[in-house]
């Protein structure tokens, strides 16, 4: 089968990053150029040390038309105005990592790219919205319950996470000093993830207005997100697991344990795990992923092959470090 053609603009991040690890080994795609204005001239390995020895291509100022798919990995507000300066090619697919395109609205016409939520609609997409990390979290927990029509009531939410997450230009609560054997709350009930996790839900179950009550945290760790759910509801242990492992057999990512899972269970994988308790008419929803790669990069290239008719999983059966 030929090869895709890829392109990506805003090579030199975190997403970035993780996404050439990622299409350097991927058997079916050919990287045409890395677009970043500062490290025009040099060699990808300069900025991801990792990649010595892997790739010799270097990072170009130039985009080329002679490709299939554009990934842009370029800051939230970055996207919409980047493509607003530059002319794409239409026959070119676009897969866009920020937050630009993920609600819906009128002269949107970006498919929202959660593969467990629509994944058909992803097939024929050619413009994509790759969800953020904290919502493809939090929704992996809660899809279950919306498809039966099951959230009737509010939603309490904690979920930490690692600070990759935070993007990789140093500000207060990024540097090491401070976040090293510390943790704190940013944005308490405003998280900008809830108005595509609202969207998503309401998707499934129409009628779901009720709150969701999320607390996110910063953690003292670089990469990976653990959430907890909770809601009341009549729903029994054995009846909420069967909702989950039916809803997720035919999702190769998802994954639903029995038993209590941690978070190197998916760090360095696509891989998201999802684990349930019932206390008392109280239903415990334990949802992690790593934020890079099934909440980012990992899951941007989950939903290329699905656009190229290329088996889901090709490039990204990745292992976790275990240890």
């Amino acid at each position: 089968m030929k090869k895709i053609k890829v392109g990506i603009v805003g090579g030199a991040g975190y997403t970035g990053g993780e996404l050439l690890r990622i299409l350097v080994n991927h058997p079916q795609a050919d990287i045409i150029f890395v677009h970043s204005k500062s490290n025009a001239g040099n060699p990808l390995y300069k900025v991801h040390t990792d990649l010595l020895g892997s790739t010799h291509l270097k990072f170009s100022d130039f985009l080329s038309d002679d490709i299939d798919v554009l990934f842009l990995c370029v800051g939230h507000g970055d996207a919409a105005k980047f493509l607003a300066e530059n002319t794409i090619n239409p026959k070119i697919k676009l897969i866009d990592l920020s937050q630009d395109f993920r609600i819906a609205k009128a002269g949107n016409d970006f498919v929202y790219g959660l593969p467990e939520l629509q994944r058909e609609k992803i097939k024929t997409a050619h413009h994509l919205a790759n969800p953020g990390c904290f919502a493809t979290c939090i929704q992996l927990g809660l899809l279950p319950l919306a498809a039966k029509g099951l959230l009737n009531e509010e939603l309490h939410v904690s979920g930490i996470t690692g600070s990759t997450g935070a993007g990789q230009s140093l500000t207060e609560t990024s540097h090491f000093s401070w976040r090293n054997n510390n943790m704190s709350i940013y944005k308490a009930f405003t998280h900008q993830h809830l108005k595509e996790i609202g969207q998503s839900l309401k998707q499934l179950q129409g009628d779901f207005s009720k709150a969701i009550n999320f607390i996110p945290f910063r953690g003292d760790f670089t990469r990976g997100i653990f959430t907890t759910l909770y809601l009341k509801t009549k729903v029994s242990a054995e009846e909420a697991y069967k909702l989950y492992e039916d809803y997720y057999a035919s999702h190769p990512f998802t994954h639903v344990s029995r038993t209590n899972p941690d978070l190197k269970q998916v760090v360095n994988t696509n891989n998201a795990i999802v684990y349930l308790e019932k206390h008392d008419n109280t239903l415990l929803i334990v949802s992690m992923i790593d934020n890079l790669l099934k909440g980012a990069s990992g899951q941007a290239v989950q939903n290329m092959n699905l656009m190229f008719g290329l088996d889901e999983t090709a490039g990204i059966r990745l292992k976790s470090a275990a240890f």
